[in-house]
Formats: C-alpha cells, structure tokens, sequence
C-alpha cells in the first residue's frame, strides 16, 4: 500500500515530543530517536520515529546477501539496529559470553507509521490509517503509571578485578598485540521492575545527549542517550563521528568551561586516543569510498554535553558507485571507537577480558530513508532492559593505552554511567 504523508504545523516542540513518545510506547515495537535539540550541522531531524510492523529483516545464514537484498528492494523507511555480536560474520570471530538482555544479531523493520519532527512541521506517513487520526490519537496519548523503585545497579567484575583486567591488557599492548584497545564492563540488576518510558525521560532530561533513542522490540527495551554519531549517509557522502576524550564537567561559567576545554585539548594520552581511532576510522572508509575522498573535517573538536566535556572528529567521504549497505558495513563496524586498533585483534582480546556478551551495546540503532539516505547512532550510555526475565543492563568502557591508569579508567567508567545511576537511585520517575 502507498504511504500518505501529511504535515501538521506544531509550536511546542517538547510537548509534542513528550505526546508522540506517549503514542509510540503503546505498540510492541517502535523506534524513537531523539536529537534533543542538540545544535549540529549535519542534524536532518530534531526527532524521527517509526512505529509497527509492516515487514521486517531478520538474520539468515546468508545475512549480507538478504541484507543488500532487503536494502535494494525497500523503497520504503527502514528503521531498526545491528548488534554488536555482527563482528562474528564480518571477522568470522566467536562470541562465549552469556548473553544476559537477549537482543537479536540484527533486526530491521518497515513501518507502519513514520514520525519526522523538524523545526515546526511535524510529519505523519501513514500506511492505511489517516494520518489526521493519527495526529489525533498522538495528541490525546496518555503516559503510563511510574513504577516507583530504587534500584541499585551491580558491577560484574570489582574495582580490583577491572584494575588487574586493564594491567594485563597494558602488557599486551606493550608486547605489540594492538595499540589501544575499548575494554567495556556491565553493571547490572536482576528481579527488577520497571517502566522504561519513564527511564527514559529521565534520563533524556538529565543527560539530553543528540543520539537519543528509546527502542522497544516486543519484550526488549532500550534506553539510549548516546552523544556518538556512527554513520551517516546523505547521497553519496558518508561521516562518521567517533569519540575519544572525555572530561568531567565541574562548570557552567563559560570561562570555566573554556579552561576545562582546553585542559581536554591538551591532554596528550586523549589526544593520541583520537588520533588513532579517527586514522582507523580513515581506513575504514578508505575500502568504500572513492579514492582520494576521504579527508578528516574536524580534528579535535571539542564538545559540551551536560556532565562532559568529549573530543569529537568528523572524517568523511564519497562512497564509490555501486556501495550498498552489506559493503559500508562489512568495512566499517563495529564503530573504532567501540573496539580499539588494529580492529580485529582487538576484537579477539576483548573476548578474553570481557565477561559479559556486548549484545546492542556498542552497536548501532538508526533509521534509513526511502532515497537510501540513513543516521545509525553509537548504544553508548543507555539501559537495556528484558521485560521477561526482568534484567537490567548497563555498560560502560574506556579507551585503555600503554599510558592509561587503570584507576583513573576505572572512574572514568563510573563517570559515563553516573547520569544513569542518578535515574535509577530516584525514589520516582516523573512521566
């Protein structure tokens, strides 16, 4: 059936935010990403959304082939996420750990309704439903009850087992197995209850970060307020956004701040972090683009977020003809900044320190549009929840190097997480 688009003019942009979010928790499956209103220059939405099932893609044995199949044949919005568990077919890697939330490899969706917000205009592209009634039915959405719970999130290895983790990783580094490496700990709870819409708007509230997303597949639900950006594609031109660098934010004084900035600018251990992932990053798109297009746009760019201070590079260029997106993929996830380099030795490393199957986090929820433009997002700073089982996931990494401090890493992993904690530690969640 054709999809029919009408435009409704709206002047409260977080109400109707807050009313569309309302409507799409009320289906097994949506997806609803959220820029926060965070200025970008490569910013094509404030907020876009999908919601049902028209047909969707699921992995196969045959995954890339389905994969540029269902690409190619889709005229169509596509909305939905790869894992980070994809490594395993692209490096033909093995993954041992248990896999606690449960997320598939891969899940891409058409649906049934498409939302696009952008400055004052919100979009409604309906698939048999009038989109009046939906406009309709979007602005008397009700919230659902708060679940009141103060629930305590369990790190899985101790402070001393993290350290002596990361020394060991140290030594491989000097032994000239890799240069950097993404080593990742979950903190988690077991038996718990609770309502993800409302986790969500806290934590959006308290950390409004511009890769925002709230995901719901079925009993699986993710809470997302990443500030990375992993792939965008506008016609032939492709940016990918990696970070490496972060600070703590003790300030809002803008002097302050521009101290604090340049106390990251200067740090030469961030700066290195960076200099080898954006040149990784390089690499990567250098197997899909054309040559001589790829260039790094912003080096060290320095960015402020609620609590932190990040160091962003923008490196870009144009795909070679006849790219699809099996091939962006194959040469460019998982994201550098989630792994470390050289990428396929570090992936294998991270096997053996990790104790926790990754799953979403660290890969990618985004959406691709009917011209086979598309905004894929980095599962950093989020919650993970299983309805089902009732699990709670969080977790949280850092770049570790020859010159890294195992403490000084250990807190800056407590430090990427603290917004979530303060979510979850409130005696109630607001709706």
């Amino acid at each position: 059936m054709t999809r029919i688009f009408t435009s409704f003019l709206v002047n409260d942009i977080p109400l109707i935010k807050q009313q569309m979010l309302n409507w799409s928790n009320q289906f097994n499956i949506c997806c609803f990403l959220d820029s926060q209103s965070y200025p970008s220059l490569h910013k094509s939405y404030e907020c876009v959304a999908g919601i049902g099932v028209q047909a969707f893609f699921k992995p196969g044995d045959d995954f890339f082939n389905h994969l540029s199949q269902f690409y190619a044949t889709t005229d169509d919005w596509i909305f939905g996420h790869f894992s980070y568990d994809l490594k395993n077919r692209i490096e033909g890697l093995v993954s041992t750990h248990p896999d606690h939330v449960g997320y598939p490899e891969a899940f891409l969706f058409i649906p049934q309704v498409v939302l696009t917000l952008a400055e004052d205009k919100l979009t409604i592209g309906s698939v048999g439903d009038d989109p009046g009634t939906i406009y309709k039915q979007i602005m008397e959405a009700k919230p659902m009850a708060s679940l009141e719970e103060n629930v305590a999130l369990l790190p899985r290895l101790s402070r001393e087992a993290y350290i002596d983790h990361v020394n060991l990783i140290k030594k491989r580094i000097l032994r000239g197995d890799c240069y950097e490496i993404n080593f990742c700990q979950e903190f988690y709870s077991v038996g718990t209850a609770v309502n993800p819409i409302s986790l969500y708007r806290e934590l959006v509230t308290l950390s409004p970060n511009p890769f925002s997303a709230f995901y719901k597949l079925n009993e699986l639900t993710l809470m997302c307020a990443s500030p990375e950006r992993y792939l965008k594609k506008t016609g032939s031109h492709l940016i990918s956004q990696p970070i490496k660098g972060t600070l703590k934010r003790t300030s809002f004084a803008n002097d302050d701040v521009s101290i604090e900035q340049s106390r990251l600018l200067n740090n030469a251990k961030e700066r290195s972090e960076n200099v080898m992932i954006v040149d990784l990053v390089r690499n990567d798109l250098s197997k899909i683009c054309r040559e001589g297009s790829v260039k790094v746009d912003e080096l060290f760019g320095l960015y402020t977020f609620p609590h932190l201070y990040q160091m962003i590079s923008t490196i870009s260029g144009d795909l070679q003809e006849g790219t699809d997106l099996s091939d962006m993929l194959r040469a460019t996830f998982p994201m550098g900044s989630m792994t470390g380099a050289p990428k396929r030795k570090v992936m294998e490393i991270i096997e053996e320190y990790e104790n926790s199957r990754r799953g979403l986090y660290s890969g990618t929820v985004g959406y691709i549009t009917p011209e086979k433009d598309f905004d894929f997002n980095v599962v950093i700073r989020s919650l993970m929840y299983n309805q089902q089982t009732r699990y709670l996931s969080c977790m949280a990494g850092s770049a570790i190097t020859y010159q890294s401090n195992a403490e000084q890493e250990y807190d800056e992993c407590l430090l990427k997480v603290d917004a979530i904690k303060k979510v979850l530690t409130r005696q109630h969640f607001s709706n």
